[in-house]
């Protein structure tokens, strides 16, 4: 089967998108279409006709038909005659950045609790944020750990990474890995300083890793120590990135003897015991950092309105998220939820039976030792485990919806051992989606497809003047991956894919999390016994088509 009627792109001419926009549903069917003749084998014969811009008029047809090119120049022409045809199409219609995409099917109907997370789920926090983060820990890197004072100078670069990144802690590599666990050349990073792809194939011999060098030899969804690779999966791990690899490029342009792994738990511990410095700024300025949401009071009121219960599970501290909630939703905010729970420990509140779960003294700021044998509304309960608040409040499988950011720590052990359905907030979602609906990225896409097709059907052609256009598309092709690519992140790319495949972190994205979207509140478009309908094998977000 030739590439254009694979899975992999076929799945990728088809999409699902459902929104509520001015009162009337809009649903943008999936299309399914193939640019490969059938049989799938070599076939010249291309057909080139230009449309005037006039609705509903057309210019004359000019046809162009090229059958068993020999010379250069009929190749050329082939390639022009391509290229109008790409001109001819109608570019797809924009995707909604507000949207709700569909995984797996849903019905709301049946879900009668809905749980959420706070960081990045309910309060969603300003760019500055970041700042503040990288420069505690860079700060807490000298002070504590004694690294160069010159590392004070090294400046936070918010658009160097995404998430979603894995680090080789072995060899100190910041890599990107699609779904197959590909490494994406041209995305390979040692420090701040590209790694060009014949070292990364000299250092992997391969581009394909195997699959216990990223996930260790069980194969967990979860970062096993014994495996060579940590991804960094949530926003929080974007200024620790930018601070790792500063630091790294330091010793490296300085010459100076550095162990990778050293380094990036020496970073990664920084950025964890400042968090609770972080909690502090925040809480004297929440303004400043966090983003207001007016529609967060309304989502709440039609849920609760519809008898629907509402829990609240968060790693963060009490007063942390108080005064948050406080900040978004008014100093009753309680008064929406059935349970809330602070410093869960997430993900071993999803995993550890034996974690007792306490009450929470506001007095005191601590826990009571008191056992636990109901859940009230009202109270504060600390730490504890799914399964206390599965048999105390009789919430379970299908009936609870929870919403968090992270596809491992917040939805992955709910929905594989629990079956919660699960709904994923992917805050940078609406940049991607405004970038995909670019008219430059729409014709770019578009061309590059229709060139891959073109090398693809003219790559058996053994005959010297076919060699000679192949390797000028080629160096085309690779002109216009760039191209795509650098759109999103000139370093890295896409969140959600590599150069053609979805990313590692869209693989598990997609494998846990029911439906997603940028905010919780574009659930307010839709009806509590609303039903989600996915197109399997699908990335959900992308226009139907390269063209229409």
């Amino acid at each position: 089967m030739c590439a254009a009627g694979s899975p992999i792109v076929s799945a990728l001419l088809r999409q699902n998108v459902l929104l509520r926009a001015g009162g009337v549903l809009r649903s943008w069917d999936p299309i399914s279409s193939s640019l490969c003749p059938s049989p799938c084998k070599p076939n010249y014969s291309f057909e080139a006709r230009a449309f005037a811009s006039d609705a509903g008029a057309s210019a004359p047809a000019a046809t162009s038909q090229i059958s068993h090119p020999k010379t250069v120049s009929d190749f050329q022409k082939l390639h022009e005659a391509t290229k109008k045809k790409f001109q001819s199409k109608k570019l797809p219609s924009d995707v909604h950045p507000d949207a709700v995409f569909a995984c797996n099917e849903l019905d709301l109907s049946e879900v009668q609790v809905y749980g959420f997370d706070y960081d990045y789920t309910l309060a969603c926090y300003k760019p500055i944020l970041e700042d503040l983060l990288y420069n505690l820990a860079r700060e807490m890197l000298v002070k504590r750990f004694r690294y160069p004072e010159d590392i004070l100078q090294l400046e936070y670069e918010p658009n160097f990474a995404v998430r979603g990144l894995h680090y080789d802690v072995e060899k100190g590599l910041l890599v990107k890995l699609d779904s197959f666990l590909q490494l994406q050349l041209g995305s390979v990073y040692r420090g701040r300083t590209k790694v060009e792809a014949d070292e990364v194939l000299k250092l992997y011999h391969n581009r394909l890793l195997p699959i216990a060098y990223v996930e260790g030899p069980n194969n967990s969804y979860r970062h096993n120590t014994n495996s060579k690779m940590v991804q960094l999966a949530d926003l929080f791990s974007v200024p620790e990135m930018c601070l790792l690899c500063n630091v790294i490029e330091y010793f490296e342009r300085n010459r100076i003897d550095y162990n990778p792994e050293i380094v990036f738990h020496d970073t990664r511990t920084a950025m964890g015991s400042c968090h609770p410095i972080m909690h502090g700024k925040v809480m004297r300025n929440t303004e400043k950092y966090i983003e207001r949401n007016p529609k967060l009071v309304k989502f709440f009121e039609k849920l609760q309105q519809a008898g629907k219960n509402l829990f609240l599970v968060t790693n963060s501290p009490y007063s942390f998220v108080n005064c948050g909630m406080s900040f978004l939703v008014g100093a009753n905010w309680r008064d929406f939820f059935d349970v809330v729970i602070v410093q869960a420990r997430k993900p071993k509140f999803f995993t550890d039976e034996s974690r007792p779960i306490r009450l929470f003294d506001e007095r005191t700021q601590s826990h009571l030792w008191d056992r636990v044998f109901k859940l009230e509304k009202g109270k504060i309960y600390y730490e504890g485990s799914v399964r206390q608040l599965q048999e105390l409040k009789g919430w379970r499988g299908h009936s609870v919806l929870y919403f968090g950011d992270h596809p491992y720590s917040d939805l992955a052990d709910v929905t594989l051992k629990h079956s919660w359905r699960t709904g994923a907030i992917i805050s940078e979602l609406a940049h991607e989606i405004k970038t995909l609906n670019r008219k430059d990225f729409k014709m770019s896409a578009n061309w590059l497809q229709m060139l891959t097709q073109l090398i693809e059907d003219t790559q058996d052609d053994d005959s010297e003047a076919a060699q000679i256009c192949l390797k000028e598309w080629m160096e085309e092709r690779d002109q216009l991956r760039n191209k795509t690519k650098n759109v999103f992140n000139e370093q890295f790319g896409s969140v959600f894919r590599t150069y053609h495949n979805p990313t590692y972190f869209s693989r598990r994205l997609f494998r846990f999390a029911d439906i997603y979207t940028s905010d919780i509140t574009n659930l307010l478009k839709f009806s509590t016994t609303h039903t989600f309908y996915p197109r399997r094998g699908v990335m959900p977000h992308e226009y139907a088509s390269h063209f229409i």
